[in-house]
């Protein structure tokens, strides 16, 4: 990693320095035209799974994933051995976690073949129909409970965070602020054609103690890239609306971004070189996965999605953007955030 000496050159004038710097940005801005991608990526609205039906069972509570404020699937109060049977005066009632539910509620679907859809879903929790029905006109009545236990779920917040190094100003000079401010509004160009932000998480100055040198001022960035969550009318190829697909397209770009910059470095070497520019091989970028406070992800409480943030359970919470659920025996809710 070849890095330069701090200080200036012998003759070299501040008002030289700050060209050189004014220089660099320049050519930072010539760079964008030729690493922008040539179209637009947005998200368009996936299928809905209405013909999806999920059945119930008298031994145990069968667990339906729901996308929180996303509509359910069809949910039957019926087992499968009730779903072959020829049924007599059927009676169905579905109560939730806040009691008994009926289709005036909104947010509350109910056939008349007791068929339950929950629409815009956010209340976590245990669903319970009661049927009762006759097999014959001659025979007893009969009486069924059959128990869900629906959870809410979301996608991971999937982003990029990457890190990189510049020799800079001395850390109370008001040029390393122009210089951050001018480097986020370049990078959050560069992603924008792909529906994705940049953001700029933390920004340190220090002096940095050369091997076998002296002391030189080097900036810390910490960036994110994040996809934009968008709804819109036009549709497009199924990979380019995915936000993975459109996250691996920016992280190349920033890549590139970086390694023109020291391409331009390099074949300016022989002339005075900028007061700021990026530390050759200092750029490291890492794949992160979060899940939002109050939901987390746990594959052995939750095999059939164990890639979902799903909402806590009682007994547990996720205060921040962590991945899992903690243990909390005070936690009497559904996406406690809080112990």
């Amino acid at each position: 990693m070849w890095r330069a000496e701090p200080g200036r050159a012998p003759g070299c004038s501040r008002e030289t320095a700050a060209t050189a710097a004014r220089l660099l940005l320049l050519l930072m801005l010539v760079l964008l035209p030729a690493v922008q991608p040539s179209k637009r990526f947005l998200r368009s609205a996936g299928p809905k799974h209405d013909n999806l039906k999920i059945v119930g069972s008298v031994v145990f509570p069968v667990k339906v994933y729901v996308k929180l404020n996303h509509h359910s699937p069809r949910i039957l109060c019926l087992t499968n051995h009730l779903r072959n049977l020829e049924l007599i005066d059927p009676i169905f009632q579905w109560t939730g976690p806040g009691g008994g539910l009926s289709s005036k509620n909104s947010s509350v679907q109910i056939s008349p073949s007791g068929t339950l859809i929950l629409r815009r879903f956010n209340q976590s929790g245990v669903y319970t129909c009661s049927i009762v029905y006759k097999l014959t006109a001659m025979q007893p009545v009969e009486h069924l409970i059959i128990k869900y236990l629906i959870y809410a779920y979301s996608d991971p917040k999937n982003y990029y965070e990457f890190t990189a190094r510049y020799h800079t100003a001395p850390c109370n000079s008001s040029e390393n602020a122009h210089f951050e401010q001018a480097l986020l509004q370049i990078l959050s160009k560069l992603v924008a054609e792909l529906s994705c932000e940049v953001t700029l998480i933390k920004s340190e100055c220090h002096h940095v103690k050369m091997q076998r040198g002296g002391l030189q001022n080097e900036n810390f960035f910490t960036f994110s890239v994040t996809s934009l969550d968008r709804e819109n009318h036009r549709l497009c190829q199924q990979r380019d609306c995915d936000a993975f697909y459109r996250l691996t397209k920016a992280k190349h770009l920033i890549e590139r971004f970086f390694k023109q910059q020291v391409e331009i470095i390099r074949k300016s070497s022989e002339l005075l070189l900028p007061k700021i520019y990026y530390i050759e091989g200092t750029l490291q970028m890492v794949w992160v996965d979060r899940c939002y406070p109050g939901y987390g992800m746990n594959a052995q409480m939750h095999p059939e999605c164990p890639e979902c943030c799903v909402v806590c359970s009682p007994g547990s919470y996720n205060p921040s953007n962590g991945n899992h659920c903690l243990q909390c025996d005070r936690s009497l809710i559904y996406g406690a955030t809080k112990c």
